[in-house]
């Protein structure tokens, strides 16, 4: 997959009028792209258009126009697009209750290092965490993590094939499989390899 670049984007007028139905394609994409492990993780895989999204979004909330911001906006974004061999996703950990959160951000300490997807027979792949920036401390795990899954080319020719998909947790005190994911998530992910 290719990076974006200025010329992938909208102006902010332009995309302020097609904001609407912008946002109403990429909530439908999200829809197959979505993972639940468990009632309290969820995991949202990253594409091309889920990115360009997030960039406008945030282009248009700052207010920034000039090239420079742009550039900065694409230089923090772009490295969670997948590059055909691996899918990248936003993990979140959410608990409504902020005194319950707290509490469990501390139990589920570096549980972003133990998220894993697992297609057809092979074996788990181990996410990679937050490679842009340390985002748990020595006493808690951060709500939003950043991970990378990494695929070899016997995997990848299973997700284009539609094989089974789980995901899940090894963390001590969050340890939990998946059902086997829906078929259109896995030919929602399968998009992503070249």
């Amino acid at each position: 997959m290719t990076n974006l670049n200025k010329n992938d984007l909208l102006s902010l007028e332009e995309y302020s009028e097609k904001r609407e139905l912008l946002r109403a394609e990429v909530i439908n994409l999200k829809r197959n792209r979505l993972i639940q492990i468990g009632e309290n993780i969820s995991l949202l895989f990253e594409s091309v258009e889920t990115i360009k999204y997030q960039i406008q979004e945030m282009l248009r909330i700052e207010k920034i126009f000039e090239a420079e911001g742009i550039e900065e906006e694409l230089s923090a974004y772009n490295p969670l697009i997948p590059d055909g061999k691996n899918l990248k996703a936003t993990m979140l950990i959410e608990y409504p209750d902020k005194e319950i959160r707290s509490e469990k951000l501390k139990d589920l300490h570096l549980i972003e290092n133990k998220v894993w997807l697992q297609i057809g027979e092979n074996e788990r792949v181990i996410a990679v965490a937050d490679e842009d920036m340390e985002r748990s401390n020595e006493e808690k795990t951060s709500a939003v993590h950043f991970l990378r899954f990494e695929f070899d080319e016997n995997m990848i020719e299973d997700f284009k094939n539609h094989k089974m998909l789980y995901a899940g947790t090894d963390h001590p005190k969050y340890n939990i499989k998946t059902k086997e994911i829906a078929i259109a998530t896995i030919e929602s992910l399968a998009a992503d390899f070249v």
